[in-house]
């Protein structure tokens, strides 16, 4: 599970950009190995990881959802605006629920992910 997180974290760092505007802010690179949590979005597994930036998550497929491989990334800038990315080769029907669901947290929401997953031991 590590190497997905860390393919994860050089797409997200290397490659992302908004969904809405090609010169919108960048998000940073990030290190979110803080966690996991077990979560369940959309009726499926995900395990969730906290990033250094003290706001923002990974959100990644347990390996017996139908969604595997997939990966979500909730970005929150400093400004306060969440951002939601997504990839992976998973079944839609797994992730397009999970999508759904995480596009309805808030700033709080996000933030208290970010603070169980950081209080979380890292499995080994």
């Amino acid at each position: 599970m590590r190497n997905v997180m860390l393919s994860a974290l050089v797409a997200f760092g290397v490659g992302a950009a908004s969904p809405t505007s090609a010169s919108a802010e960048r998000p940073p690179e990030l290190n979110c190995q803080a966690g996991p949590i077990e979560k369940s979005y959309g009726g499926g597994s995900w395990l969730v990881y906290a990033c250094d930036d003290n706001r923002s998550a990974v959100v990644v497929s347990a390996q017996d959802n139908p969604a595997t491989p997939f990966y979500f990334i909730l970005y929150v800038s400093p400004d306060g605006e969440i951002r939601l990315y997504g990839e992976g080769n998973g079944a839609r029907s797994a992730t397009q629920p999970a999508f759904n669901e995480l596009s309805n947290l808030d700033q709080a929401g996000v933030a208290t992910l970010v603070a169980e997953a950081s209080a979380a031991k890292e499995l080994p």
